[in-house]
């Protein structure tokens, strides 16, 4: 389902965000990547669906070449993987249903999306989904009046309106409290779970990691330092992925 070999990113400026990853997923895995903030984990993510080229290295999602697609190979990657925003990344002055809708903007004709039109089915299609994350009665708000955790399953139905393959997570429960965090990741598992849909999460809370995981991914300073299922994830394991803790004198 997913590949990447000696994967390398090297920004302006000298710094190197990834440095030589080696990585398999499964079809239907649930991975969870975990890390400190620089470790990598964002930029990953990104070079798994095109936004970043890596300086080096191959990813290939679904059986196409991420890292050598031509413009046309790499909107049809995009449009199997849904990718979910730690801030949303929504139109603020659109409705519940408008926002949602783009998710089928991959699978619409150039001048239908262009002019932002979409079939019957697509809309049909949105509602369903809409429904199914809870937000069925919110179709026609405005997202800007919508609390965090609303906006943030705006945000996963429209990654799941595109039928993706892959669901593609950055940081989803950075702008939410505990309790809509657990939430958020509730739902991305029933998505995994029911629909088969690869989910692959950067968290930076070992709880949900160790809850919702899988399987455990843990970056430092651009490589892969853990790599195994939750209960591999102990005091050392941590210790490799986010240093040692400084001991508090008494």
């Amino acid at each position: 389902m997913i590949r990447v070999r000696g994967l390398y990113k090297d920004y302006p400026g000298g710094h190197r965000a990834l440095d030589g990853v080696d990585l398999h997923i499964a079809r239907g895995e649930f991975v969870a990547l975990i890390g400190s903030s620089g470790a990598g984990k964002s930029t990953l993510l990104r070079c798994l669906n095109g936004l970043v080229m890596p300086t080096a290295g191959e990813v290939e999602v679904d059986g196409i070449a991420v890292t050598a697609s031509r413009p046309e190979a790499l909107r049809r990657v995009r449009s199997r993987v849904g990718f979910v925003f730690q801030q949303f990344n929504l139109l603020r002055r659109l409705s519940v249903l408008d926002n949602a809708v783009l998710g089928r903007l991959a699978h619409s004709p150039g001048w239908r999306s262009l002019l932002g039109w979409f079939a019957p089915a697509d809309l049909e299609r949105t509602r369903a989904t809409l429904a199914r994350v809870g937000l069925a009665e919110l179709a026609d708000r405005r997202v800007d009046t919508l609390s965090g955790g609303q906006q943030q399953r705006v945000a996963i139905a429209r990654a799941l309106v595109q039928a993706p393959a892959v669901i593609l997570a950055d940081e989803p429960m950075a702008s939410l409290d505990p309790a809509l965090s657990h939430t958020v990741m509730e739902l991305l598992r029933q998505i995994n779970s029911e629909d088969g849909i690869t989910v692959v999460a950067s968290l930076h809370v070992l709880e949900l990691a160790r809850t919702y995981g899988r399987r455990i991914v843990g970056l430092r300073h651009g490589r892969v330092v853990h790599d195994g299922p939750p209960a591999s994830l102990d005091d050392a394991a941590a210790a490799r992925i986010f240093g040692p803790v400084p001991l508090v004198a008494p």
